[in-house]
């Protein structure tokens, strides 16, 4: 057990709060390719990205009849910031079913309008060549690292209640998070994560899970050429677009590298490229962002 674990003094709810999350994932079928999604109850002003993409991609899966057929790659724009406070609608359109490959598009709404589009790609699993790019080296463990309430702890007053609940994903930085690294330039992060609890045997939950978290830190990395965090003054940040590609199998329950590079910035957009291994140096995920980076401007 790492020292952080051991002064967590919610070491039980944070299972809770990822069974909560789980939950949020499991959708209402409301009618044939028609699900519903809630939010969660914090006081957000906006839906994560991540819960209307996990969701969105939880939308799709219902709908493959193919045994077996898993989501090999996903692109999603997100179209208008979402209503916490709303139920999502999640309208699915089964594009192609073949014999190898299914495509589906999903689009969620709110209020009468399109808040999030998705297409992704379901595929089969066939034998071939193998080769993927080496996982960096030399890093820390993860256990040695500080975990969120250790992190935050500078901040605990400026966070308020948030500080103290319990989180569904674990998330530890390599080279300190990006308020501590303000004014000092980089273009790269390294986070460990994973689900901070014991998921069930689910190869689309566990899919559905990392898309979630995928969003929590790519967009940070592309200020860090900057030396500036999200919390800079006058920054503001959303997510645009979001692509992912599945390459081999993974636990979200298990840690994860997920190394990050900021690719462009410029004219109020930044870019940035992720690959996500396996502890033992597989090669699972692929994403890419862009999103919104307006700096000095209310």
């Amino acid at each position: 057990m790492s020292d952080d674990a051991a002064t967590d003094p919610h070491p039980d709810d944070h299972q809770a709060a990822l069974d909560d999350l789980v939950r949020l994932l499991d959708l209402e079928v409301i009618e044939v390719n028609m699900f519903r999604g809630v939010s969660t109850d914090e006081n957000r002003q906006r839906v994560f990205g991540g819960q209307v993409a996990g969701q969105a991609l939880v939308a799709a899966a219902r709908t493959i009849e193919e045994p077996g057929r898993m989501v090999h790659s996903l692109h999603a724009y997100f179209l208008r910031p979402g209503d916490p406070k709303t139920p999502i609608l999640y309208e699915v359109d089964r594009i192609r079913d073949g014999r190898s490959f299914t495509t589906r598009r999903v689009v969620a709404i709110q209020h009468g309008k399109a808040i999030f589009n998705l297409q992704a790609s379901f595929h089969n699993e066939e034998p071939g060549p193998d080769h993927q790019v080496d996982m960096p080296t030399g890093l820390a463990s993860p256990d040695s690292l500080p975990d969120f309430r250790t992190r935050m702890a500078p901040y605990a007053d400026q966070i308020g209640d948030w500080y103290d609940q319990p989180r569904p994903i674990d998330v530890r930085y390599v080279n300190g998070d990006p308020m501590s690294r303000k004014g000092n330039p980089s273009s790269t992060q390294q986070v460990w994560l994973r689900a901070n609890g014991e998921l069930p045997n689910d190869p689309v939950l566990h899919a559905c899970i990392v898309t979630y978290a995928s969003d929590m830190t790519l967009l940070d990395t592309t200020v860090l050429p900057f030396g500036l965090a999200w919390d800079s003054p006058g920054m503001q940040m959303a997510s645009l677009d979001h692509a992912m590609w599945f390459h081999r199998p993974f636990r979200a329950d298990e840690w994860m590298l997920y190394d990050q590079v900021a690719q462009s910035t410029t004219s109020a957009r930044g870019l940035a490229r992720g690959s996500i291994f396996t502890s033992d140096g597989q090669l699972a995920i692929s994403v890419v962002q862009e999103g919104l980076t307006r700096v000095g401007r209310s």
